[in-house]
């Protein structure tokens, strides 16, 4: 398990130093004078020139990336053009609201998802499987900012019981921070709902039907207990690893559910930094959110090994 552990850092270094290459490539490559824009329209062309020049803008690319891997080792991401702010410290800021959005999405979606997928895993074909099949397929069809709004005028406008703006009051309550948070995480509840959902429910049909299940039962085991022991833990291994990544995706793919509800998290930065062409804030920030989604992906596959005896016994031989 040591040397998987230590393999599967290996290939996450190396995401990371491709993942790195790429961002900068793509951003260096974006239409824009970076000069021009941090100067504004009405600047003469020579000043243009001359911040370009200090700011490096001019040497070769190579160099360039060297330098920026450079300071982002050092913990120096750069100043936000737009903000003039260092980078680093606005993006894990921003990154611990969406992390707090996403944990609440995640306590609420885990036991509504896998319930579901449990209950209709049991009885494949009956009146709750079809239901709780065409709800998720309804959900799974209906893109985020459609849901998004559909809360926004019933839950906000029409009941009020919620605020249609997202908020973390620094002074409040749990209880307060849950309920200025709550739109946002219905959205992502009934986003995710519909894939979790299909996943528990195809490892449960799985799972009843193998042979260590059909054991189980001859042995005279009861119900409860070959539910429990034999078929819950096989069925919910190809969703922990579905999990992982879509951790990942919560925290860092949120651009659409913020922007709809105005919440200072990750993706909104990322999408103020696009529209700003704030480049060093861009390239950060997509940084930052690449190695969150790599290392959710990782913990998921440590996860799996640990749960799954089958990997156990492969990484031992």
């Amino acid at each position: 398990m040591l040397r998987y552990t230590l393999r599967r850092l290996g290939m996450l270094g190396v995401t990371l130093l491709v993942a790195s290459v790429l961002i900068f490539l793509i951003t260096a490559v974006l239409p824009g004078d970076i000069g021009r824009i941090i100067l504004g329209p009405f600047a003469e062309e020579s000043a243009v020139r001359a911040l370009n020049e200090s700011l490096g803008l001019n040497d070769p690319l190579v160099w360039r990336y060297f330098d920026w891997i450079a300071g982002v080792l050092q913990g120096d991401w750069g100043q936000s053009m737009s903000l003039n702010t260092p980078v680093l410290p606005l993006a894990l800021e921003r990154f611990s609201r969406s992390l707090a959005l996403a944990a609440l999405a995640v306590a609420m979606l885990l036991p509504l998802a896998i319930g579901a997928g449990v209950a209709a895993g049991r009885r494949p074909g009956g009146p709750l499987d079809r239901v709780l099949s065409v709800v998720g397929l309804g959900l799974g069809a209906m893109p985020e900012f459609v849901t998004g709004v559909l809360l926004i005028v019933v839950l906000g406008l029409g009941l009020d019981w919620f605020p249609v703006q997202a908020t973390t009051p620094a002074d409040g309550s749990v209880w307060a921070v849950i309920h200025g948070l709550m739109l946002p995480a219905l959205c992502l509840v009934l986003l995710l709902f519909a894939y979790l959902f299909r996943m528990t429910r195809s490892g449960m049909l799985s799972a009843l039907e193998a042979d260590y299940t059909r054991t189980a039962r001859l042995k005279g085991l009861p119900e409860r207990l070959v539910l429990r022991r034999h078929v819950l833990r096989n069925a919910l291994l190809p969703t922990v690893t579905v999990m992982g990544a879509q951790l990942g995706w919560l925290v860092g793919g949120l651009v659409v559910v913020e922007s709809l509800f105005r919440y200072p998290g990750i993706g909104s930065l990322l999408h103020n930094a696009a529209t700003n062409k704030d480049i060093p804030l861009l390239a950060g920030c997509t940084l930052l959110v690449t190695a969150v989604f790599s290392l959710a992906n990782l913990a998921a596959d440590l996860v799996y090994a640990l749960l799954n005896p089958r990997v156990r016994d492969a990484l031992a031989d």
